[in-house]
């Protein structure tokens, strides 16, 4: 039954391999769960009373935060909604498990300083020229862009328009979106490929590639960009994630409006987009309390 799911949400409902393997990985801890416990019912008979213990069990025992026991329990709805769509289970035990609360917390962005910083890095000698060029635009299209990490590594050389200045991403669900880019940028692009193209043969027409031709995958790029703003920023996290809060951020204190950057990072609902507008107003009240004379008692 798990694999008929995971095969739909994949190949029907076009969710992304990562996705996938989340999907994968929650609802085996859920069975995994039921074993371990001793608790005697199969995916066919459980209960919504052993959702709970297992909700109970992730926050007390293993420490778990709200917001990944939400996702862990937003995979189990999704798995029994389609095996009850398909008859393969008599009544969905999630109806009524209500989720722990989460945290309202604002997203962590570097700050201007920091990125400014990281236009200065110090190359190392490790680094090919090539290595270099690459983890140099890496940064700077998330940065300027807000894609997310997969939807950089797909990118292809084609989907780069010079002409109109723009590139096309693939989104959630291959959600297709088109999003500007500057000149010098575009300059950066053109250049990487250049050099790219002299000493290795690209495969599938794979933008991002690894010294070997093969294409850059998600791990390298969460790596380049630890290594990278870890050098620069005082953050407990350097993930690429960051970029694309810092993106948001930067584009909302600037003047940016809030629909406009909800069509450029792909949002589907402009509440995603709308914790922003919290960040953004907390960087406000620091600037506040720091400038006005009269903002804090001495």
């Amino acid at each position: 039954m798990l694999e008929k799911f995971l095969q739909y949400i994949q190949y029907e409902k076009k969710f992304s391999s990562h996705t996938v393997l989340s999907y994968k990985t929650d609802i085996k801890q859920f069975t995994q769960f039921l074993e371990n416990e001793e608790i005697h019912a199969e995916i066919e008979t459980v209960t919504a009373d052993e959702i709970r213990l297992w909700l109970v069990y992730l926050m007390d025992k293993k420490k778990s935060e709200p917001t990944s026991v939400c996702r862990k329990l937003s995979s189990l709805k999704s798995f029994y909604r389609f095996l009850l769509k398909n008859k393969l289970v008599k009544k969905n035990p999630t109806v009524g498990v209500v989720a722990p609360k989460k945290k309202n917390r604002l997203p962590n962005y570097f700050s201007e300083k920091e990125m400014n910083a990281e236009l200065l890095h110090k190359v190392t000698e490790k680094e090919t020229e090539f290595e270099t060029l690459r983890n140099d635009l890496i940064i700077e299209l998330l940065y300027q862009t807000g894609m997310r990490r997969a939807e950089l590594t797909a990118l292809k050389d084609k989907n780069v328009d010079f002409y109109r200045k723009t590139i096309k991403v693939f989104g959630k669900r291959r959600k297709e979106r088109i999003i500007p880019l500057g000149k010098n940028i575009l300059d950066e692009i053109l250049n990487y490929i250049e050099i790219r193209n002299k000493i290795i043969i690209p495969q599938d027409n794979n933008l991002f590639l690894l010294k070997n031709g093969k294409q850059m995958y998600d791990k390298a790029v969460y790596l380049v960009v630890e290594k990278r703003m870890g050098e620069v920023s005082t953050l407990e996290k350097h993930s690429p994630h960051i970029l694309r809060h810092t993106f948001a951020t930067t584009m909302l204190n600037n003047g940016a409006e809030l629909n406009a950057v909800k069509e450029l990072l792909g949002h589907s609902s402009l509440a995603s987009t709308q914790i922003y507008t919290h960040a953004t107003f907390a960087e406000l009240q620091k600037i506040y309390r720091q400038a006005h004379p009269r903002a804090e008692k001495k």
